[in-house]
């Protein structure tokens, strides 16, 4: 299968994880193990090349050229894994070329070191690399040294090959000017016998220097090359004009890789373009016979337009936009008005505050016009938390922790952060509380996040498991809805974009990474009540429909994973045209 026929069958794995990045690595991997080109009996041995370096290299030291360097350790069997061509020769870098490290004029942008106008001496940040490290050469730099500066670095003649030995480790670019003065975070190859060497093949070797970096460099904060490491860095060294066949072919595919990457590129924009604009008409439709026909074509063409989890994750919003404005279910006009529902809600209320069981404090606010997010059905209406609850809100309590075994467990904030209660998060807390406190949880209690990010402040989940097993913390509030309205749907209302905005917009304090709701934000909370009846049927049909997207996932992660499997069976046919066996995954 050569580039071409190749390049037809890429959309059958195009959708695999990192399928470019995956080919290009792999492209590589092949260029070092000798695997991307044929070998030519009649090329000249590397060992032959070595004998020449070695004896370039002691002339230099004798000249004072170069500096004395300790030998390298002879090469152990196990460590190149894979089996070299014929002429090919294994070797160190050391033995090869020096390598010396850049050095950073202390302290930074002291005007002694650093000057404000342009110099002969080029200052290479790590930055640098990462603008122009696809051009493969630097040309120009934006900062520069002074006399004294350049004292402080490590100047380095043009066409110098230079590679990162830190953050990004082994990111390989050449010098397209004098006088340039190298960073920390570089390591440099000034001598490079380039009759016996090609510079370009070094330069692919080089960029899977950060698979040895992993298993080889030293650090904790961050990987990072010393000299001597990289120095014994083991190789397997081609003849030279097969280093000449190995870079023009790895020019080729990569030439390829690029092509690939604007199609694919180009085909994910086309897709995530139809649909949001799909999802958009779903959201925004304007009459139900549009409506209609938006979301039959959406849900027509569902596996062309979620091929990607962060789809599915729109799709779920648009879910919950559709149900909390009336238009996920029909409306049914035998349905009790949710204004008779409310009556009787706010009849049991002023029982409870009779019998002081519920304290509600002042008059529930009118809402404006302004208050409402959208329009909503004939029978539904738009009220407040306040007018439907019937217990709270209650802040939680924040007690000492405990190491107890047997100590009370105190749900942390991660427990509801997903918008569902995770049981699994919680904390042993020295308190002695009543069995009948309404400080344990029990079955029906809708919990907010007081205090939070402003991306997750009042975000909520229930809970429906036995009682008295968990306490709950102070940065969470309590209510207990009226029976009469589903307690699952006003969750979903609570965990929907609109309840989230308003939220986000309302919450106040000091702390700018914890923001606050208090208690009449959240009994102010705006909610589009629709008959109690309608509310079941919402429910199910979000449950109906989210249970369809949980289906999505899990098809499109089986989807990768089989597109991953073709991906790395193609590349064995495409970049070897015989069979191979061995696939470095990393």
């Amino acid at each position: 299968m050569n580039p071409a026929q190749f390049l037809a069958q890429f959309d059958r794995i195009s959708d695999a994880p990192d399928a470019i990045p995956r080919l290009r690595r792999f492209i590589l991997d092949l260029a070092v193990r000798g695997k991307l080109v044929e070998q030519d009996l009649r090329d000249e041995p590397a060992s032959e090349l070595l004998i020449r370096i070695r004896a370039q290299k002691e002339r230099l030291v004798q000249s004072g050229a170069i500096k004395v360097q300790d030998p390298q350790p002879p090469i152990t069997e196990d460590e190149i894994e894979y089996d070299l061509p014929t002429n090919w020769e294994p070797t160190r870098i050391g033995d090869l070329l020096t390598v010396i490290r850049g050095a950073s004029p202390r302290p930074k942008g002291d005007p002694k070191y650093f000057s404000a106008e342009r110099t002969p001496y080029h200052w290479i940040k790590i930055s640098d690399i990462r603008k122009h490290s696809k051009n493969r050469v630097l040309y120009d730099t934006d900062e520069f040294l002074t006399e004294a500066g350049k004292e402080k670095s490590v100047l380095l003649p043009k066409d110098t090959l230079v590679v990162t030995n830190s953050a990004t480790i082994g990111v390989p670019i050449f010098l397209g000017f004098e006088g340039g003065c190298i960073h920390d975070g570089y390591l440099a190859f000034p001598y490079f016998p380039s009759t016996e060497l090609s510079k370009d093949f070094f330069f692919v070797l080089f960029q899977t220097l950060q698979a040895y970096a992993i298993r080889r460099a030293r650090g904790m904060a961050q990987l990072n090359l010393n000299t001597g490491l990289v120095r014994e860095f083991p190789l397997g060294l081609p003849p030279l004009a097969e280093q000449h066949r190995i870079v023009a072919k790895v020019d080729e595919l990569m030439a390829l890789c690029d092509r690939l990457e604007a199609a694919q590129a180009e085909r994910e924009s086309r897709r995530d373009r139809l649909a949001a604009s799909s999802l958009n008409r779903l959201n925004n439709g304007a009459d139900p016979d549009a409506f209609r026909d938006h979301a039959r074509f959406y849900f027509n063409h569902l596996p062309r337009l979620t091929t990607r989890l962060e789809h599915i994750q729109q799709l779920r919003q648009t879910i919950l936009n559709l149900a909390i404005q009336g238009r996920l279910v029909t409306q049914d006009p035998n349905d009790e008005p949710a204004s008779e529902l409310l009556k009787r809600i706010h009849a049991e209320q002023e029982e409870l505050i009779k019998a002081r069981v519920l304290k509600l404090g002042g008059e529930d606010s009118r809402l404006l016009k302004e208050d409402f997010p959208y329009d909503i059905p004939p029978t539904w209406q738009w009220s407040t938390l306040r007018s439907i609850i019937v217990f709270g809100p209650q802040n939680g309590l924040s007690p000492k922790p405990s190491t107890r075994p047997d100590a009370p467990r105190a749900i942390t904030l991660t427990a509801t952060t997903s918008g569902k209660f995770n049981p699994q998060h919680f904390k042993r807390v020295e308190a002695t509380i009543p069995p009948e406190s309404e400080f344990w949880l029990r079955s029906g209690d809708l919990l907010f996040q007081r205090g939070n990010t402003r991306e997750y402040v009042g975000i909520a989940a229930y809970y429906t498991g036995e009682p008295r097993l968990f306490l709950y913390p102070d940065l969470m509030m309590k209510v207990r809805l009226s029976q009469k309205v589903s307690l699952r749907y006003v969750h979903l209302w609570s965990i929907a974009p609109p309840v989230r905005e308003y939220f986000s917009t309302h919450a106040t304090g000091a702390q700018a990474t914890m923001p606050k709701i208090n208690q009449g934000t959240l009994l102010q909370l705006p909610v589009p009540l629709p008959p109690l009846a309608e509310q079941l049927r919402i429910v199910d049909k979000v449950e109906e429909l989210m249970a369809l997207c949980d289906r999505l996932e899990a098809q499109l992660t089986t989807t990768h994973t089989e597109s991953r499997r073709l991906l790395e069976a193609l590349l064995h046919e495409a970049l070897m045209g015989r069979k191979e066996h061995e696939l470095v995954n990393r």
